[in-house]
């Protein structure tokens, strides 16, 4: 049985609080001692996260209420490597848990789990908070928040080089104040959603992420047919988590960019807002920075996929938009899988496993 295919998981107490999060993170902060560690004020949207950022000031105050045992546990050097998994840090998969224990857990003291949510909702945009929570619990059996996600930290937080990843099922995501300022998101990234079943039905009903899909296919429908014939492909990649970065010159399928017109650009830029639109401001301006530098759109190609088109209707469940070191991959079939890998040049390994 494919692990994707899992829902179980520990049974757990109900859903955590959820305050806005400067006010948790400061009672957090104050309810953990008396002379405990002290509390970054988050500064102002910058182009790129830093460690003075929401979620790495959390992290920061997270990491300072773990105990020698937690962190002997969960704490890793910067340049760990896994003996199966490689360069732990950078590891990417749709479906995995980068230590043992849950979020939920009795490993975690209370103040902790409200720690650990307060990140969670650093890295997202406010308004995608209810959406992502709602993902988590469809894909875990309706068990609140946290009960199938995992995490690590990397480094020291409140250096120039540390940290902090979150994992589980349909999710990986990263808080690193821009420690890999190469790297876009803190590193390769992972979002999945079954909203109606193993297999979803047409249109993905309920799916929190389908919206990016109908911008995408809305980019299809006003192509002319010289330019829907290059941007329809037959087949899926046959490894649907191989997300690496290709470079300028390598022989992609698709329509390129710059070959639309002004119209059909302004509706990739829609559908690019829409893809961006879940994460942090100082990380879809580090995206974009990092797109720029590799000459935005127009190196970039747009291609959607026949096969995997659910309910044969010619809404095509399956895109890509990819450019040298610019890859979004939306797989719709037979659910939402999304990887995301964004850097500034090429030459930046990715480290994948499908389970």
């Amino acid at each position: 049985m494919r692990h994707d295919s899992n829902r179980n998981g520990p049974d757990h107490q109900g859903a955590l609080d959820r305050r806005g999060f400067l006010s948790s993170l400061a009672t957090t902060a104050t309810a953990v001692a008396v002379g405990g560690p002290t509390l970054l004020k988050p500064t102002s949207a910058l182009a790129a996260p830093s460690a003075k950022s929401a979620a790495e000031t959390a992290v920061k105050v997270f990491h300072d209420t773990l105990t020698d045992a937690q962190k002997k546990t969960i704490c890793f050097a910067w340049d760990h490597k896994h003996p199966e998994r490689g360069l732990l840090r950078t590891h990417i998969s749709n479906f995995w848990h980068i230590t043992e224990p849950k979020l939920t857990s009795n490993f975690y003291t209370k103040d902790q789990q409200t720690i650990l949510f307060d990140i969670f909702k650093g890295v997202f945009n406010p308004d995608w908070h209810e959406k992502m929570i709602k993902q988590l619990k469809d894909d875990h059996d309706g068990k609140p928040w946290g009960a199938g996600l995992t995490c690590a930290i990397f480094g020291q937080p409140g250096t120039d080089q540390f940290q902090f990843a979150m994992t589980g099922r349909h999710m990986t995501i990263r808080a690193d104040g821009n420690s890999a300022s190469h790297v876009a998101l803190g590193g390769p990234i992972f979002h999945g959603h079954a909203a109606s079943g193993y297999t979803e039905k047409v249109h993905h009903p309920g799916n929190i992420f389908w919206n990016q899909g109908e911008q995408a296919n809305k980019v299809y429908a006003i192509l002319d047919g010289k330019q829907q014939k290059l941007a329809l492909v037959e087949h899926r990649p046959k490894d649907e988590f191989t997300v690496p970065f290709r470079g300028a010159d390598a022989k992609l399928d698709g329509l390129p960019c710059s070959e639309m017109s002004g119209d059909q650009k302004d509706a990739v830029k829609k559908t690019l807002a829409s893809l961006l639109e879940p994460y942090r401001t100082e990380d879809r301006d580090k995206v974009m920075e990092c797109l720029k530098k590799q000459g935005g759109l127009d190196k970039c190609r747009l291609t959607f996929y026949k096969d995997g088109d659910i309910g044969n209707d010619g809404e095509w469940d399956n895109w890509r938009l990819e450019g040298p070191s610019f890859v979004w991959y939306f797989r719709g079939h037979p659910h939402v899988h999304i990887w995301i890998n964004v850097a500034d040049d090429p030459s930046v390994p990715l480290n994948a496993q499908n389970f």
